[in-house]
């Protein structure tokens, strides 16, 4: 069936004119929250070992890393050609040398093609964009930025540490270093509505962000907002209200973002809930079905269709940065 969204995989093909595997890496950064040595508590819903890191060999060095993700995507899917995605906690925040050399460790891998940098929007000093723009000339390079809600009150919820305007700023700044920059959102969240979710996708349509990655809200073991939802304080959303959601999301985005991903999907031994979210494929599948039973496609929606100059591939209203405080 034909996706009525922008994939990330059709966007790799039409880049690489075939297939890309990503391989995530630990290179032992830290998180303005979790303080040096990773132990303060974090955000709301990050666990100790730093929220979607699954399956990485920590013990490893970077290098040691993507070969050994290599292996297994080789073997499973006869892969032979990777993007380095630097997964855990905040992976700009040191200084520029020892970014430096964690990056030029993964693409010194053969096979290895490109880089994708996951990081906060206060991890983003001058210096640090400098070295991103270089790597983004250099090779295929993603600046992934964590979000989670447009929404200061969500933000302060969460205990992000940032607001909106601190994310606006990262997002001027990167986009005028000419970054392709993939934000982070997260549906589901404590306190937020259908609106209030919806409203955030109207933000991102507004900033034509190049790429968003939309994760449900999962409870893991060992966090915070697992206490809470042990404690009956925070309720997760059912599958069908999810999909709906999501499908509204979708209708709203620029119908050229790039749609990196549409779920979460927790490790199996630590979630708490919600367990449905554990069938991945059947939740995409349930999305792909509510797009085509309403005959609509990501963007129908969208009330900033227009083209915006600007740096990446997109831009934001002409360089316009609005506060939202909601």
């Amino acid at each position: 069936m034909e996706k009525r969204y922008r994939t990330f995989s059709a966007e790799l093909k039409e880049h690489f004119g075939g297939r890309i595997h990503k391989i995530s890496v630990d290179a032992g950064f830290a998180c303005p929250n979790r303080g040096d040595s990773r132990q303060r508590p974090g955000c709301l819903f990050c666990d100790p070992g730093g929220s979607g890191a699954v399956g990485i060999e920590r013990r490893l060095d970077v290098a040691s890393q993507v070969e050994a993700g290599k292996e297994v995507m080789s073997r499973k899917y006869k892969a032979d050609r990777f993007l380095a995605y630097f997964q855990p906690f905040s992976n700009t925040f040191a200084p520029v040398e020892r970014l430096r050399s964690c990056y030029d460790q993964a693409l010194a891998v053969p096979g290895v093609v490109g880089l994708a940098v996951g990081t906060r929007p206060d991890c983003l000093p001058p210096e640090v964009l400098k070295l991103l723009a270089a790597y983004h000339r250099q090779t295929y390079f993603w600046l992934e930025l964590g979000l989670q809600s447009s929404h200061d009150r969500t933000l302060d919820r969460l205990r992000r540490g940032h607001d909106y305007a601190t994310f606006l700023a990262a997002f001027a700044a990167a986009r005028q270093a000419g970054l392709r920059i993939c934000v982070h959102v997260i549906l589901g969240l404590p306190g937020e509505d259908r609106a209030a979710m919806l409203a955030t996708a109207d933000e991102l349509a507004r900033l034509r962000v190049d790429g968003v990655k939309i994760h449900l809200l999962h409870v893991l073991r060992g966090t915070p907002l697992g206490d809470l939802f042990q404690a009956g304080e925070v309720a997760v959303l059912e599958q069908e209200a999810y999909v709906a959601l999501a499908a509204d999301f979708l209708e709203r985005l620029h119908p050229q973002t790039v749609v990196q991903r549409l779920t979460g999907d927790g490790p199996r031994e630590l979630l708490l809930a919600p367990l449905w979210s554990l069938n991945k494929w059947e939740v995409l599948n349930a999305i792909d079905a509510e797009l085509e039973r309403r005959g609509s496609r990501q963007g129908d929606a969208c009330r900033h269709r227009q083209e915006f100059p600007g740096g990446g591939s997109g831009g934001a209203d002409g360089g316009e940065v609005r506060r939202r405080r909601g």
